[in-house]
């Protein structure tokens, strides 16, 4: 039998997923010395189980990943007979290429790291770009919660939906929420200063009138491009304008940026735990582990 062990702040994943696997479920103590450093502990005995650890690496992405590093390289010294990482919100992946002379490539370091401490899977969520898990030598499972977010907004009863992706990279995720709801979808054209950061999209013509609209992306950061897309399709005179993400880190002032521009309901997962939290990606995570375990 697997054990299931995080850190307090993750438990209610850890709790759904210990349950939908039949896993036993260990704690995993935590303190911050005064300097800053973090005290890790396994409160139980691993010795001979497959160990799943829960940690995803939203912001402090820094502090998130090295605890991951700390514990995942300790516990086959206790007695693990393999340690499978679940980060379902992974740091540093949106950096997977040189995008301009002298950047560092944070993604292919962190899955260097990965490697390095003996990790036997890596397991995370809709990851910015599936292909680069590709650099990785640790075997990866990207799992996608955007089927999950599809089911919670068929059940919202939406008006006519019409399901946005706000640039091209969240084409494929629009697409397939809008066959499960049985509708339309498109996306927008968005460009990024690679210096500045500032986003800019085109507008395109677009009937949505007394229609629900809904924009979809996989992670919700600054609230930017969101507030880009709701400033542009408020104009069109939809019946409401919800968001929806896998992830939903909503930086310093994002989510009143976002309802500024109309946005009535923002929807995301537990890949980040917070009030947004409305769909846990238990589900889906737990079928791509009984494959595994």
């Amino acid at each position: 039998m697997a054990i299931i062990a995080c850190r307090p702040e993750f438990e209610m994943l850890s709790v759904k997923l210990a349950e939908k696997l039949r896993a036993k479920r260990m704690a995993i103590e935590s303190k911050i010395f005064p300097d800053g450093e973090s005290y890790l502990r396994f409160e139980g005995d691993l010795n001979g189980e497959d160990l799943v650890i829960v940690q995803s690496c939203f912001p402090q992405q820094d502090k998130r990943l090295i605890e991951l590093l700390l514990t995942l390289d300790v516990a086959k010294e206790l007695g693990a007979r393999r340690t499978l990482a679940l980060v379902p919100y992974l740091a540093y992946a949106r950096q997977d290429k040189r995008f301009r002379a002298g950047e560092v490539i944070s993604n292919v370091t962190v899955g260097k790291l990965i490697e390095s401490v003996g990790t036997d899977l890596l397991v995370t969520v809709d990851v910015h770009n599936e292909q680069s898990l590709r650099s990785f030598k640790t075997k990866t499972i990207n799992v996608s919660a955007i089927p999950l977010l599809a089911e919670y907004l068929k059940n919202l009863k939406l008006s006519r939906p019409y399901i946005l992706a706000p640039d091209k990279g969240a084409a494929a995720h629009a697409r397939l929420v809008a066959s499960i709801l049985e509708t339309d979808h498109t996306f927008f054209e968005k460009q990024r200063d690679r210096i500045t950061g500032q986003v800019v999209t085109t507008d395109r013509e677009l009937k949505l009138e007394g229609r629900d609209a809904v924009i979809l992306d996989d992670m919700i950061s600054t609230g930017s491009t969101i507030a880009n897309v709701a400033r542009i399709i408020k104009r069109k005179h939809p019946r409401r304008i919800i968001a929806a993400c896998s992830h939903a880190l909503l930086i310093g002032d994002a989510e009143q940026r976002i309802r500024k521009e109309g946005v009535m309901e923002i929807i995301g997962t537990d890949t980040v735990p917070s009030s947004f939290s409305r769909v846990s990606v238990a589900p889906a995570v737990a079928e791509s582990l009984r494959q595994i375990l």
